[in-house]
């Protein structure tokens, strides 16, 4: 492999770290590890207490025995068991993750880009490009053709006598 091959492909590894997708994903991925241990808390200490006045406080021991008795005997459990219960504690961890993250972060975001970019307009003062739609401009051309066309004497541009 040659000096340039080397630094183009150096070159090319460090503009993709930099690009701002690569450090946003980053930063999720940490942030979403922070939050682990917060919606871990919730659902120990909130939700599997409500749904214990419900039945059990331990939403792992929630199954269907899909095959044969499923009874414990000398720890191992015989039958063939559906742990229902780890499926809906894992649901309900992640929806929680989901609210606090969208909650929390992204509708704060959101809302402050959209207050950003209003005040950006209102202190340039000029008009959105984006008012402005591919299909107005096409409407425009349409009529500026139909008006040449007016001006040939006829619709497919020869003159009548």
């Amino acid at each position: 492999m040659s000096q340039e091959n080397r630094t183009s492909l150096l070159e090319g590894f460090k503009a993709f770290l930099m690009r701002g997708n690569v450090v946003d994903l980053a930063v999720a991925v940490v942030i979403g590890a922070a939050f682990t241990n917060i919606v871990n808390s919730i659902v120990k200490g909130v939700i599997s207490p409500i749904v214990g006045a419900f039945g059990t406080q331990n939403l792992e021991g929630y199954r269907a025995c899909l095959k044969g008795p499923c009874v414990v005997q000398g720890g191992e459990v015989t039958g063939v068991a559906i742990l229902w219960g780890s499926v809906l504690s894992s649901t309900l961890s992640f929806l929680i993750t989901a609210a606090v993250v969208y909650f929390l972060m992204v509708l704060p975001m959101a809302k402050y880009l959209a207050r950003k970019a209003a005040r950006e307009k209102q202190l340039h003062g000029e008009q959105d490009a984006a008012d402005v739609t591919e299909l107005d401009v096409l409407k425009d051309i349409r009529e500026a053709l139909v008006a040449q066309r007016g001006d040939a004497g006829g619709p497919t541009g020869v003159r009548t006598p």
